[in-house]
């Protein structure tokens, strides 16, 4: 009984290994830029940390269907590098033995790429999937709404054209009263001229009367 058990474990090992290999059908290359990421306070990858990682992958896996029921084990890990990179597949939970079509593995992937980024303080350009594409961030709403916006841009708008109107009247204003004060010098100027001559030929005529 016991031979039989440890032969069925070594065939199911076996599957494993060739389920789990670089650029086996189904499978996902993983890299991980720790260091790059937080520095000084940059964690270790570890047994661990795989632990998380295939937690979170499973994860993935039930919340994009509810039909699978994906366990840790299903899982596998292989080809782990110091550097941190690796290779996944998640194997089908009904029977161990095949993988998870890949279609559905990146559906989930993507679906669930922010909870897996946050859960080892990464971001898509630090934790890469690389035959996933990366998932656009959703837009960042302003907290002003953008008709309020709008509406103080137009007012500010219209105030300005006011403010200009008014100083440009007052300006026009000042001008032109410049313009009518030169108009009443100039006019008494010339009547002065013109009366200082008249009274000159008057003093002229009464000094000839005289003689």
């Amino acid at each position: 009984m016991l031979r039989v058990l440890l032969l069925i474990l070594s065939l199911v090992a076996i599957a494993h290994t060739e389920l789990c290999k670089p650029d086996a059908q189904n499978a996902f290359k993983v890299r991980l830029s720790i260091k790059t990421a937080l520095g000084d306070n940059a964690y270790a990858w570890d047994a661990n940390e795989e632990y998380l990682f295939k937690a979170m992958v499973a994860f993935a896996m039930r919340r994009y269907s509810s039909k699978r029921t994906t366990r840790i084990s299903n899982v596998l890990l292989c080809n782990v590098t110091d550097r941190v990179s690796f290779w996944f597949v998640v194997t089908d939970s009904s029977k161990n033995v095949t993988t998870v079509p890949g279609s559905e593995v990146e559906a989930a992937i993507r679906m669930n790429r922010n909870r897996i980024n946050s859960a080892f303080l990464l971001s898509d350009k630090t934790l890469q999937f690389l035959k996933i594409t990366s998932t656009l961030s959703p837009p960042v709403e302003p907290s002003t709404p953008v008709w309020l916006i709008v509406f103080g841009v137009v007012l500010c708008l219209i105030v300005a054209g006011i403010v200009l109107l008014v100083v440009g009247g007052i300006r026009q204003h000042k001008k032109d009263g410049r313009e009518r004060e030169k108009e009443r010098e100039c006019k008494s100027s010339v009547y002065s001229i013109y009366s200082c001559k008249d009274s000159r030929e008057r003093a002229k005529s009464q000094q000839r009367e005289k003689v």
